[in-house]
């Protein structure tokens, strides 16, 4: 039985072999359907790893405050009793400890404080940013240490300057020493490095506010530290201009003297002490309660002035994920729309086929064929013909998905899933579509087959 249908294959496979060119045209739409199938599944697969990789950067559970520098002003209309109410102190340390001390269910907290400036080493200059933090945040952001200790928090207690460094800044100053305990200059201040990052390669600059940040360049201190050594917003500064002065009290209070003129000049510098806090909760289901219930304390503690923004970057993500997820189900459906005309195209030669080889349909039945092998033979020429294409279409898909990746930096990500996933469809359509040129060729009459011109 095998042997007969191995016959009925062979020649399926010498009529596809005589007409090569009809053959590859009648492949082309498996070819592209395949191709296309499998590209669309890679930049799904790689834009969802992105995500991923972008959820791990932003922690889990994390909800994150940020200043806000421009908010509404004062009308001039206002009493100084009413200006009074709206001071704002900015976002400070003290609302950090309040949340760690009155909102329940906070895992970790890391207030946050970003400086500018040029490192220094060995008579190397690298422009880098320094992150001020607490011990938290590491756990927060998932960093992992490629070498050395995080600083303790007896270190950022006491402002010592101790830092981690990003692999990038390991690379560029210590690439033939060991860096732990060496000493590097961040501005004006020798800090001693006790750590050093593993590198990351995620790309996040469209989430930078929400909380998500590229590290292999930045330098990280203790929070207090970098108030104590470089800079601190909440401190008493006064700044003369245009015959008047402009006093920052306290970290946001603005008193402005007028100047020779009797006009009135204010100051949009920032106020605010720390440039975010990042809070993560123990539970994702406590988010949005606690968004709540940290917009109303900050809010009260800022005198009612929404001088800052909440927003939870892992929710933001997801959003931005299931948005994805539709375009990549339209992508895919497309794909499919392509091996649907490729199987009604293998349908169509099929028929063509089988009027073209009447004569040969009656022969083979008149000798003692029976309709089964009629069946094999037409059949076994579509799956043959689609199979083929299916394979030359997987290896132009995998191709096009890395040419994707190296022509617009889209990251592909092509899965054994997927290579199988559209194989079968491709043998799915052979079998679907030449099934019924196959099944009417095998009902011809033979006599009507033999005496038709």
């Amino acid at each position: 039985m095998l042997q007969r249908y191995m016959h009925d294959i062979i020649i399926a496979l010498e009529a596809i072999m005589s007409n090569k060119l009809k053959s590859m045209l009648t492949a082309l739409g498996i070819i592209f359907g395949v191709a296309a199938v499998i590209s669309m599944l890679a930049i799904g697969n790689g834009a969802q790893q992105e995500i991923l990789d972008q959820i791990k950067m932003v922690g889990v559970n994390n909800i994150v405050i940020l200043p806000v520098l421009n908010t509404e002003q004062e009308s001039s209309g206002e009493t100084s009793e009413q200006q009074t109410k709206k001071f704002t102190p900015g976002l400070t340390l003290a609302d950090a400890d309040a949340i760690r001390s009155v909102v329940p269910g906070v895992e970790r907290i890391s207030p946050e404080v970003n400086f500018n400036s040029t490192l220094q080493q060995g008579g190397v200059r690298y422009p880098a940013k320094i992150q001020g933090v607490a011990t938290d945040f590491f756990g927060l952001y998932n960093l992992p240490l490629e070498i050395g200790t995080y600083f303790t928090a007896e270190q950022d207690e006491f402002g010592m300057p101790v830092c981690v460094i990003g692999n990038n800044v390991r690379n560029k100053f210590f690439n033939q020493v060991n860096p732990i305990g060496q000493l590097i200059k961040f501005g004006d201040v020798w800090l001693r490095v006790v750590g050093v990052l593993k590198r990351t390669d995620v790309k996040v600059s469209s989430f930078d506010n929400a909380g998500v940040n590229v590290y292999n360049d930045n330098v990280f201190v203790p929070v207090r530290t970098l108030l104590l050594r470089y800079k601190n917003r909440a401190s008493i500064t006064t700044r003369p201009g245009m015959g008047g002065g402009i006093t920052v009290v306290g970290g946001g209070a603005i008193i402005v003297s007028s100047s020779g003129d009797g006009q009135s000049s204010e100051t949009s510098a920032n106020y605010h002490q720390l440039d975010r806090i990042i809070v993560q909760m123990k539970e994702t289901e406590m988010l949005n309660s606690t968004t709540e219930v940290l917009s109303r304390m900050m809010l009260r503690r800022h005198q009612s002035v929404k001088d800052y923004e909440i927003t939870v970057p892992e929710m933001l993500l997801k959003q931005q994920q299931r948005t994805k997820d539709v375009f990549n189900i339209v992508l895919g459906a497309i794909a499919g729309i392509s091996l649907l005309v490729g199987g009604i195209g293998i349908m169509n030669i099929m028929f063509a086929s089988v009027m073209e080889r009447i004569k040969e349909i009656g022969t083979r039945l008149a000798i003692g064929a029976k309709k089964a092998d009629i069946v094999a033979q037409f059949l076994s020429e579509a799956i043959l013909i689609s199979v083929t294409g299916g394979l030359i279409g997987v290896i132009l898909g995998v191709a096009l998905s890395y040419a994707i990746t190296y022509m617009f930096d889209i990251k592909t990500i092509v899965s054994f899933v997927s290579i199988l996933l559209s194989f079968g469809i491709s043998a799915a359509v052979g079998v679907i579509f030449g099934y019924a040129p196959a099944k009417k060729a095998s009902e011809r009459d033979p006599i009507e087959s033999l005496r038709y011109e």
